[in-house]
């Protein structure tokens, strides 16, 4: 079974982890969000893109999610001490990737090309793309009426701003990348990873042509909502600040019209009865994902209920 995972994120970093154990390279695509993306001290930092990377090559720091293991802070530490910017925490390692990607773009490489070349260096063998070459940027819309990027509103301002809506700048013109598109139209099943609906997986929705391909094909998503909190990271608090009731219900109503199948925890129970009404398959099970034990037991739980969706519509 081919699969297209989209995600962004620690929540999808670690599902797609989980897939990377259990899939051989030829059967698992991955697409990631870059909405996240900005400039930072003359430096193109991709969040998401670094994140999943570094898990799938086994570098991230495993109590943080994000960032290098074993990083050190000696670059940061004179940036802060020199009056620098500081709000947001670059170790010496991560600097390192951050610094050749400026590079490599400033000579006109492509993002996609600098990451697969990435990839191939930290011994990543299956397929991660960004979602375009071309920059699109999440714009957070506070009910104070400030515009903020999504990286001085998630990690500057700490969430701390209600938010109004969202704007993605740049998807108009934002071409898809044609490896993506070729690998949505040979997957068998479409994945949302647990990642945050509105900033994660929206915004790889908004470029040209991917709904309309993913919308041909069978899509299940895992909901990052447990028992009515995210398990990290502000997807539930921007819920009820756009007035929304922040459940696992909530999630699949957001992806209804591409929904096949929806994954939610045990502790949520009883809404399934409430997705399944709006034709959505529902299935529970334990979602947290604690160590490399539960990726790889959700990824294969996930696996088996895309086999199944499958099986259905034949």
């Amino acid at each position: 079974m081919k699969v297209v995972a989209l995600a962004g994120g620690v929540g999808g970093a670690k599902l797609v982890a989980g897939l990377a154990k259990i899939l051989p390279e030829d059967q698992l695509f991955i697409v990631v969000n870059t909405g996240d993306d900005f400039d930072y001290l003359n430096l193109k930092i991709s969040p998401d893109l670094d994140t999943i990377c570094y898990t799938l090559a086994g570098l991230a720091n495993p109590e943080t999610g994000w960032g290098q293991r074993d990083e050190t802070w000696v670059t940061y530490d004179t940036v802060d001490r020199l009056g620098g910017p500081s709000w947001f925490k670059l170790g010496d390692r991560d600097l390192g990737t951050h610094l050749i990607r400026t590079q490599m773009l400033r000579q006109g490489k492509r993002l996609s090309e600098i990451t697969r070349d990435f990839c191939q260096k930290w011994g990543v063998i299956h397929p991660v793309y960004p979602m375009s070459d071309d920059p699109i940027r999440t714009i957070v819309h506070t009910q104070t009426g400030e515009a903020l990027g999504f990286q001085e509103y998630f990690v500057h301002q700490a969430c701390q701003p209600a938010v109004k809506s969202f704007e993605f700048k740049g998807f108009e013109t934002a071409k898809p990348i044609p490896a993506v598109l070729d690998g949505i139209r040979d997957a068998d099943i479409i994945i949302f990873a647990p990642s945050n609906p509105w900033v994660s997986i929206d915004p790889i929705l908004s470029v040209a042509g991917y709904r309309k391909e993913i919308s041909k094909k069978p899509v299940l998503a895992i909901s990052p909502i447990i028992g009515g909190k995210a398990v990290k990271g502000p997807a539930a608090k921007m819920y009820a600040e756009l007035g929304f009731n922040p459940t696992a219900a909530t999630i699949a109503n957001h992806y209804q019209d591409l929904l096949s199948g929806f994954v939610l925890d045990n502790i949520d129970y009883l809404e399934k009865q409430k997705i399944e009404r709006w034709r959505i398959i529902a299935f529970e099970t334990n979602i947290l994902m604690q160590d490399e034990q539960d990726r790889i037991r959700l990824a294969e739980e996930v696996i088996r209920f895309g086999e199944m969706i499958l099986n259905r519509s034949y």
